[in-house]
């Protein structure tokens, strides 16, 4: 398969979102502890904050012993769960509460972040427990309709959480929208091989972060820990995919919304041409962003209400 340009795949906006992210990395960013990996992928998305939508108000609360981040614009009885990215090493309630702050605004539902413990002090299943933990809290604690959603890391904890819920929490999960997921695909086919060497991830930057996540050998089998590993796809939520063309994670997108519709569910898979993993921290660096954003707040608000997003484009 011949080698992606993206030179000519990615414009002059993401190549300077890229140069902006890349002066945070020193040149032996490879060779760093986990610690000081933290360290300079907080004080990067510290550059990239945004300040809060006017009227948008929080409160760090924790819900089944998990630290949590409430943000709220008024009244409503839809809350959106939102799991952070990070490859479940990196990342917090700051690294992603200005999207937390943009979706609340956006959608006018409560938004709850969850702060899930990190690998390697906590392995497989820690951050699943975590995640699950928190859901049932946040439900309990809230009786309106749920919109669960999550980037990279994150939208594997969200599809996760989705999946065991069937059969314990029935009818409360209105939608699921996974921003560029990662959900255990074929590493054979698709975007694993055309992308393999994409700029933000590579697929080696993904092997490292998976034997961080599970502390050696990683299970084979197990939907808490790759939801694409699941016999059974019945029961889901109507869910959304949306992700990065230029992105090893792409087709699990793919491959994520056919088991769905094959297993009688809605779903919609969404690649957005020209943009990397991560890109949420470039949507005020860039149009393309911007656009998938704004899709991503509408699929959001649309789950929310119990409508079915079927012309997200």
């Amino acid at each position: 398969m011949n080698q992606p340009d993206y030179g000519v795949l990615l414009d002059d906006e993401i190549w300077a979102y890229m140069r902006r992210s890349d002066e945070f990395y020193p040149p032996d960013a490879v060779g760093l502890t986990i610690e000081d990996q933290r360290a300079v992928y907080n004080k990067m998305c510290a550059a990239f904050h945004q300040t809060h939508p006017d009227g948008v108000q929080t409160w760090d609360v924790t819900f089944g012993g998990v630290p949590c981040r409430r943000y709220e614009v008024g009244a409503s009885d839809i809350t959106v769960i939102y799991y952070h990215g990070g490859g479940f090493v990196v990342g917090g309630l700051d690294s992603h509460d200005d999207v937390c702050a943009e979706i609340c605004a956006g959608t006018g539902y409560r938004v709850i972040s969850v702060d899930y413990r990190l690998a390697p002090e906590v392995i497989f299943p820690g951050c699943f427990n975590d995640a699950y933990g928190a859901f049932e809290a946040i439900a309990a604690g809230h009786p309106g309709d749920i919109v669960l959603a999550g980037d990279s890391a994150g939208g594997n904890l969200a599809a996760a959480v989705a999946h065991y819920a069937r059969g314990r929490v029935d009818g409360r999960i209105k939608g699921q929208v996974l921003i560029y997921p990662g959900l255990g695909g074929d590493r054979t086919r698709g975007s694993y091989v055309r992308h393999a060497n994409a700029p933000q991830l590579t697929v080696a930057d993904m092997e490292f972060y998976q034997q961080v996540r599970s502390g050696g050998e990683p299970p084979k089998g197990d939907p808490r820990y790759a939801p694409l590993h699941d016999t059974d796809f019945t029961g889901l939520p109507p869910s959304v995919m949306i992700t990065a063309e230029c992105d090893p994670l792409s087709s699990d997108g793919e491959t994520y919304r056919d088991a769905v519709l094959a297993a009688g569910g809605q779903a919609i898979w969404v690649e957005e041409p020209g943009l990397v993993h991560g890109y949420l921290r470039a949507r005020v660096m860039s149009q393309k962003a911007a656009v998938s954003f704004d899709r991503i707040l509408r699929a959001i608000s649309a789950l929310g209400a119990g409508d079915w997003p079927a012309e997200l484009s």
